[in-house]
C-alpha cells in the first residue's frame, strides 16, 4: 500500500495521508538550529546539542506514538467545532490532507468544513530560529469567524533532567511576555544565558504559557480546554509545565485569505549583559528584538525560503546523473543526498528512535558519515574532522562518542571499541581525495582536549594505525576490545545481570578475543596510510604501511578464511566466530564485505567464493542479512548480538549499513547485474509500493530491515540516522556509477547492469563540473578503457586534477568488457 508519491521535480515527498504506519520525518535546519518534524507535524527543535539545548518537549515510545509537536488548532467560532489542520493532535478527519517534506522544510496542508489551510516549516540559513508560515482561506460563501490557536511546549533544556527530575523541575519554570511575544527563561536567572521564544505576526486576543491551564485538568492535546471554549486565559508560567500558546482571531469573507507567521526561536546574551535594566531579573531583549521584528515580515519570511532553496540546488547540484533507473535517479540526486547532510548534522543524537538523549556524535559513525558529504560540504567536513580528532586519546584510541555542544569526549561510553581508530584514516582519506587540501595535515589538533597537547593532525592517523599493532592478540589478529563495528558482538562482556550495558560491562581482560573485521579495516587503513605518507614524501612509513598490511593479510589468509568465506571473529576462549564449525552464526556479513574491499582475495577467487556463499547463506528478497543461522538463544560469551530474538538487529537482521560493503565487493570483481540487484533491495524508493510491510519513510535508508527468521521479515526499522545513508550513497556513486575521487583525480570505473544502455552524470569536483556520458552498446558491466575529453582521446580512465575552470568538461567512455 502507497501512502504517498514522489514529486521529483519539486525536490518533495507527497504524503496524502495521515495515517502512515509510523510517523514519517524529515528536519529543519542545516546549521546549528535543528528540528524533527512528522507528517502530522510532530517532533521537536534544539540547539546543537539534542539533550543540552532542547528548546520544545516531545513524548518518545507514547500512544499515540507521536506525541508534542508544532501544533495549530482552527475553531469555526460561530459553531465551536475546531480541528488541528496537521491532522495531530485533534485527529479530525480532514476533507482534505497533504504533506510535502521537502530539503529542509515541510509543508501540510488540508482543508476541512471549506477552509483551507496550509503551514510551511523551515529554518532561515545563518539564524537559530524556525518559521511556521500559516495561511487560511475561507472557501464558504458567507465569511468565517474564526479562531487560531499554537501551541508548544516548552522542554527545560537538559532534555534528560527535563524528563527524569520532576521535584526539582515542576518549581524552576518561568516565562516573561511582552509585546505578545512568549520568553522562555527557566534557569536563566542563574546560570543560563539563553533564552527561547515565540512570537506571532498578528495582534493577539490572548496567550497561555502554562501547560496545564491550556489544557484543563484531565484533558489532552486533542482537546484543550482553551480551544474548546475559543478563549486563552492569559496564564503566566510559574514551575509546573511552561508553554507557549497564540490566540489569534480573524474574519475571513468569502475567498479570503489571510496569513500568520510565528517564530519560534533560541537566543544567547552575553554573560555580562544577561538583564535589561541590569538591576533587574527581565531579559535583556535588544539583540533579540530586531530578529524577531525582521521574521514577522512576509517579504523577508519569502526571501529566507528562496535563499533556503538555492542553498540545496548548490548542495545538491555537486553530483547529478540520469540512469535508466528512476529509484537510483531519485535517491542519488535528491534523497540519498539529503539523508547524507542529516546524518552529517546529527550522527545518531536525534531521530524518532534517538532520543537525543542517551548518544552524541560517534567517532566510528561521523567518520563514515565523511563518505556521504565531504563533496557537498568541504569546509564542515574539515572542521568536523578536527572536532573529531581532538577527541581521540594518546593512545591513538578514541572515545565513542562526544558532546555536540560541548566537542568533549563522553566518559559514560568511554573507549575501547577496537575498530574505532582507522576509521579517522578513512575520513581524513576521503576528504582529501575530495578537496586536494594536505595542509589539513599539518594542523594542531589537542589529544582528549588537552590545552598543550596539541599534534600534527598526521601524527593522530600514524597512532590510529599503530593502535592496533599495539593490540595484537593469539593468532596475530587485533584484539576486538569491547566491541568494533557491531557494537553488539561483546566478546569480553560476559554480563549476566540484568540492565548491564553490554557495551561498558567488560568481565575479561580482553586480550584473547580477537576481529577478522577490524583485520581486514587495518588492511584497508594501512594502505590508505601508506598512499597519504607517499605523497607527503614520507616514503619509509609509506612502505611501513604496506608491509604491516601485507603481514596482516597473510594472518587473515591463515587464521580468518573458512574455506568458503571468511570468519568472523574468535571468542575469549579463542574458538572461531563465523565459521563452519560453528552451530550457528557460521558466516557474518561484516568480514566477507571488509576483507573484500581491502583488496583480500581479489587476485586468488576467494572474493568471489566469499560473495557466492553470501548470495547463498545470506540474501533474501529484502536484503542481505547480517549472519546466519540465526541465534536461538542467549549466549554469555557473545553479548548483546544474541539478546535479540532471531531476525531482528544484530542478530540475522539485515542490517542495511553494511550491505553496502557486499555490493562494493562485488563491483570489485565486476558483476555489475548483482551489485545493482543488492542495491535496489535496500532501496526504499523501489521499496515504496510495499509500504505497509516495510513501514518506514520509503525516502530514506533504515538501518535495519527485519530478517527472514523474524516474523516480520521485511519490516524497516531505525530510519534517517544511519550509516546507511552515507555508504548506500558511496557505494552507489562511487562504484556501481564508478565516479571515484582519487588523490589524483578522478576515476572513471562504472559497473552497471549490462541491460543498461549507458547513463549521464554531472560532477563537481576540485572547482571543475565535468559532464559524463557513459555508452554501453554491447551490455557489458565494466570495462572503461580509455576517456574521450573535450573531444580528445586520453588513455585509461582517470581524470587528472587539473586548474579550476567555469566550462564544464565533456567526458565520454565506453564499457568494453
Amino acid at each position: 500500500m502507497r501512502y504517498g508519491h514522489f514529486d521529483n521535480q519539486r525536490r518533495e515527498y507527497v504524503i496524502t495521508r495521515p495515517d502512515t504506519p509510523l510517523p514519517w520525518i524529515n528536519y529543519l535546519g542545516c546549521e546549528s538550529y535543528f528540528g524533527i518534524i512528522s507528517n502530522t507535524a510532530g517532533g521537536y527543535s534544539f540547539y546543537r546539542d539534542a539533550r543540552l539545548r532542547r528548546l520544545t518537549r516531545y513524548r518518545y515510545n507514547n500512544a499515540p506514538f507521536d506525541v508534542g509537536g508544532r501544533y495549530l488548532y482552527i475553531r469555526d467560532n460561530d459553531s465551536g467545532k475546531f480541528w488541528s489542520p496537521s491532522w495531530q493532535p485533534t485527529r479530525t478527519k480532514l476533507d482534505q490532507y497533504e504533506c510535502r517534506h521537502g530539503m529542509g522544510y515541510t509543508t501540510i496542508s488540508s482543508s476541512y468544513a471549506r477552509i483551507e489551510a496550509q503551514t510551511t516549516y523551515f529554518v532561515p540559513l545563518g539564524e537559530t530560529l524556525e518559521i511556521w508560515k500559516f495561511r487560511v482561506t475561507n472557501h464558504r460563501q458567507k465569511p468565517a469567524k474564526l479562531s487560531i490557536f499554537s501551541s508548544i511546549e516548552f522542554c527545560l533544556w537538559d532534555a534528560q533532567d527535563d524528563a527524569t527530575n520532576f521535584q526539582r523541575n515542576f518549581s524552576t519554570g518561568q516565562v516573561e511576555i511582552v509585546d505578545g511575544v512568549i520568553y522562555h527563561k527557566t534557569e536563566y536567572r542563574e546560570r543560563r544565558n539563553h533564552f527561547a521564544y515565540f512570537a506571532c505576526s498578528e495582534k493577539l486576543a490572548g496567550f497561555d504559557t502554562q501547560r496545564d491551564t491550556f489544557l484543563g485538568a484531565y484533558r489532552s492535546w486533542d482537546n484543550p480546554a482553551v480551544v474548546a471554549r475559543g478563549k486563552s486565559f492569559n496564564s503566566v508560567a510559574h514551575g509546573w509545565a511552561p508553554h507557549g500558546s497564540h490566540h489569534v482571531k480573524m474574519n475571513l469573507g468569502p475567498g479570503e485569505t489571510k496569513e500568520i507567521i510565528f517564530i519560534l526561536g533560541y537566543h544567547e546574551n552575553p554573560a555580562d549583559k544577561k538583564f535589561d535594566p541590569p538591576d533587574t531579573q527581565m531579559i535583556n531583549k535588544r539583540t533579540v528584538k530586531p530578529v524577531i521584528a525582521k521574521y514577522l515580515k512576509g517579504k523577508n519570511v519569502a526571501a529566507a525560503f528562496q535563499a533556503l532553496r538555492e542553498n540545496w540546488d548548490g548542495l545538491l547540484g555537486t553530483y547529478q546523473v540520469q540512469s535508466p533507473d528512476i529509484h537510483a535517479n531519485r535517491m542519488v540526486n535528491i534523497w540519498n543526498a539529503c539523508q547524507c547532510m542529516a546524518t552529517f548534522n546529527m550522527s545518531r543524537s536525534a531521530s524518532f528512535y534517538e532520543s537525543g538523549i542517551g548518544r552524541g556524535l560517534g567517532f566510528r559513525d561521523s567518520n563514515q558519515d565523511l563518505l556521504g558529504f565531504v563533496h557537498m560540504v568541504p569546509s564542515r567536513a574539515r572542521e568536523r574532522i578536527l572536532d573529531l580528532s581532538a577527541t581521540q586519546l594518546k593512545s591513538g584510541g578514541a572515545f565513542h562518542q562526544y558532546q555536540p555542544l560541548t566537542k568533549r569526549g563522553n566518559n559514560d561510553i568511554g573507549s575501547g571499541f577496537n575498530d574505532d581508530p582507522h576509521w579517522l584514516i578513512l575520513g581524513v582519506g576521503a576528504y582529501l581525495k575530495e578537496t586536494g587540501d594536505w595542509d589539513i595535515l599539518d594542523e594542531p589538533v589537542q589529544f582528549e582536549n588537552e590545552p598543550g597537547s596539541e599534534q600534527p593532525l598526521y601524527e593522530h592517523l600514524r597512532r590510529s594505525f599503530n593502535y592496533t599493532l599495539e593490540r595484537l592478540g593469539p593468532h596475530g589478529l587485533p584484539l576486538i576490545g569491547r566491541a568494533d563495528w557491531n557494537d553488539c558482538l561483546n566478546l569480553n562482556c560476559f554480563s549476566d545481570t540484568p540492565g548491564q550495558s553490554f557495551q561498558t560491562t567488560t568481565n575479561k581482560e580482553g586480550k584473547v578475543a580477537e576481529s577478522v573485521f577490524i583485520a581486514g579495516l587495518f588492511v584497508m587503513a594501512g594502505k590508505e596510510l601508506a598512499a597519504i605518507a607517499k605523497r607527503r614524501g614520507l616514503n619509509k612509513e609509506a612502505e611501513r604501511c604496506l608491509v604491516e598490511a601485507a603481514k596482516m593479510e597473510k594472518v587473515i589468509y591463515k587464521h580468518g578464511w573458512d574455506g568458503a568465506w571468511f570468519v568472523r571473529a574468535y571468542d575469549d576462549f579463542g574458538k572461531p566466530i563465523g565459521s563452519k564449525a560453528c552451530q550457528e552464526g557460521k558466516i557474518f556479513i561484516e568480514s566477507q564485505g571488509m576483507c573484500i574491499m581491502a583488496g583480500i582475495g581479489l587476485n586468488d577467487g576467494k572474493a568471489r567464493r566469499a560473495l557466492a556463499s553470501v548470495h547463498k547463506h545470506l540474501a533474501t528478497k529484502h536484503g542481505i542479512m547480517l549472519q546466519q543461522p540465526a541465534f536461538s538463544k542467549y549466549y554469555l560469551h557473545l553479548g548483546e548480538i544474541s539478546s535479540y530474538p532471531p531476525g531482528y538487529k544484530e542478530n540475522a537482521g539485515i542490517f542495511c549499513h553494511n550491505n553496502p560493503w557486499i555490493i562494493i565487493a562485488e563491483t570489485m570483481v565486476g558483476n555489475g547485474n548483482r551489485a545493482f540487484d543488492y542495491y535496489t533491495r535496500i532501496n526504499p524508493s523501489a521499496r515504496e509500493k510495499i509500504g505497509d510491510r516495510h513501514r518506514c519513510e520509503p525516502y530514506v535508508f533504515a538501518q535495519m530491515i527485519a530478517g527472514k527468521d523474524a516474523p516480520t521479515h521485511g519490516e524497516a526499522k531505525n530510519s534517517w540516522l544511519t550509516g546507511t545513508a552515507a555508504w548506500t550513497y558511496f557505494c552507489v556513486t562511487q562504484w556501481i556509477l564508478g565516479i571515484r575521487t582519487e588523490f589524483d583525480g578522478l576515476r572513471i570505473d562504472p559497473v552497471i547492469p549490462a541491460k543498461w544502455k549507458g547513463f549521464t552524470a554531472t560532477r563537481r569536483f576540485r572547482g571543475t563540473t565535468y559532464i559524463i556520458k557513459i555508452r554501453n552498446p554491447k551490455g557489458r558491466q565494466r570495462g572503461v578503457k580509455k576517456l574521450l575529453v573535450d573531444g580528445k582521446v586520453v588513455p585509461g580512465n582517470v581524470l587528472p586534477v587539473r586548474p579550476p575552470q567555469s566550462k564544464p568538461i565533456q567526458v565520454e567512455a565506453m564499457l568494453e568488457g
